[in-house]
């Protein structure tokens, strides 16, 4: 697995990277050679240490964010949630690779433990438009996101405000 660290407001120490990826190395062996953890620090007033992970690994994408006074708490915190995350999208592949096998065409299996409603569809129109238009549009909307195309590229962009209170892009890979 490859590792990037990036830390705010704060320096990335070797004993902190050791620590991360001894956690994630317990999980190394579900992951292919090219995956690769996106490790973020943060400290912020009122002693709370953050740790955020993203592992990219494939099409599978498992985030975890965890705060507490103590910064390798938090590591150790959001390496459980990406554990728990992983054994679940394990378990949902095996059942479905197991419900499948002797089928000849591949057919939907639906989570007998989860139940998703869709309580409203909307339709609107997607305008074109600038980043910076689109979060005034979200907030004079009261949305905490918001969808649009993105005039500089020309695709569907999803703009959504972050628990810490800054924006979110999400753009489509090319």
């Amino acid at each position: 697995m490859k590792f990037t660290y990036t830390g705010r407001s704060m320096e990335v120490t070797d004993s902190l990277r050791q620590r991360v990826e001894k956690k994630l190395g317990k999980l190394d062996k579900y992951f292919r050679d090219d995956a690769e953890a996106l490790v973020r620090f943060k400290q912020q007033k009122g002693n709370r240490n953050i740790c955020e992970l993203t592992i990219a690994a494939g099409s599978v994408i498992l985030r975890a964010e965890e705060c507490s006074a103590d910064m390798y708490q938090s590591i150790d915190q959001a390496v459980e949630k990406i554990e728990k995350q992983m054994v679940r999208y394990r378990t949902k592949l095996e059942k479905r690779l197991r419900t499948d096998a002797f089928a000849s065409e591949p057919e939907f299996v639906p989570d007998e433990e989860a139940h998703y409603d869709v309580a409203r569809v909307k339709k609107f129109p997607v305008k074109p438009m600038q980043v910076e238009d689109a979060i005034a549009q979200m907030e004079l909307l009261g949305h905490d996101f918001f969808l649009f195309r993105n005039e500089d590229t020309d695709t569907l962009n999803v703009l959504y405000r972050r628990h810490d209170g800054a924006y979110g892009l999400l753009v489509p890979e090319e």
